[in-house]
């Protein structure tokens, strides 16, 4: 009786009968890359794709998907690979709603702080602060309002911030891509350093008796938001020119942490018209 001969698992893969073999290729990460490098979403993933600071090493996405990438002239510096949306799916965390497109790219610089606030000062831009906020959805959509209201920088803690993921970028929108992220160790510190290169701190806090609209907005100025539910720390409160309220006469008195600042953004752009 003759003995069955092993399997080699070479020569089952060069046959192809390997049933993983055709399973797609989940994108690898370095060490210290984590999710940082996965970017998906059609707006976050184009605006990535938009940006030569970007530096593009695996596109996937749908062939409807590719087609609308080709057309807007985005593919020009890598190829897309074609899969099917739940292939797509099946390279994400649960519940990430990509849209049909995937993109490996390493993360975004992120600027110091003398070279944040020298950009801005050059650019005669806003800056703003965030004192603890965690949530990456937050984080996003703040970004989004920086972009339209003309916020140069968003200067956040190096820790109890979220890292540039793909969640924080699909909730922005794509504007990861044109407001710059720059952290620190020490937002007390940090906050000195801002106001003696001249700007106005300004925090945003319900209980204050000023209004956000009754202070003078016109010269460089830098909005500071505390974490929801907490909001502003002792030692941020106690380095800020001054605390400052939106207005509300409404039976709420309060939003959340990226709607507050969507407001306070908007009655900056209009103390002092962007300088596109």
């Amino acid at each position: 009786m003759n003995k069955r001969k092993p399997t080699n698992h070479r020569e089952s893969q060069k046959s192809g009968s390997n049933p993983k073999k055709n399973r797609p290729r989940r994108p690898q990460t370095g060490p210290g890359e984590a999710a940082n490098s996965l970017l998906y979403g059609l707006h976050a993933v184009s605006a990535a794709l938009a940006n030569k600071k970007r530096r593009p090493e695996r596109l996937i996405c749908t062939s409807a998907v590719a087609k609308e990438l080709e057309s807007r002239q985005l593919t020009t510096r890598i190829k897309p690979e074609i899969l099917e949306t739940a292939e797509i799916t099946a390279l994400l965390p649960p519940n990430a709603v990509h849209q049909g497109v995937l993109l490996k790219a390493p993360a975004l610089h992120e600027p110091d702080l003398e070279d944040t606030l020298a950009q801005a000062a050059a650019l005669g831009r806003n800056i703003a602060l965030l004192d603890q906020v965690t949530d990456p959805h937050n984080v996003g959509a703040i970004l989004r309002s920086a972009a339209v209201f003309g916020i140069q920088t968003v200067i956040m803690t190096d820790r109890n911030s979220p890292p540039q993921t793909g969640v924080l970028a699909k909730s922005a929108s794509g504007a990861l891509e044109d407001v710059a992220i720059c952290r620190v160790g020490n937002l007390a510190r940090a906050m000195e350093t801002i106001i003696k290169q001249g700007f106005t701190l300004i925090g945003l806090d319900g209980d204050s008796d000023t209004d956000l609209k009754d202070l003078d907005l016109s010269g460089p100025t830098a909005l500071v938001l505390g974490a929801e539910g907490a909001g502003l720390r002792r030692l941020t409160r106690e380095n800020c020119d001054w605390l400052a309220k939106l207005p509300a006469s409404g039976p709420m008195r309060s939003l959340n942490v990226s709607n507050g600042q969507a407001v306070a953004f908007y009655e900056l752009a209009r103390s002092k018209p962007s300088n596109h």
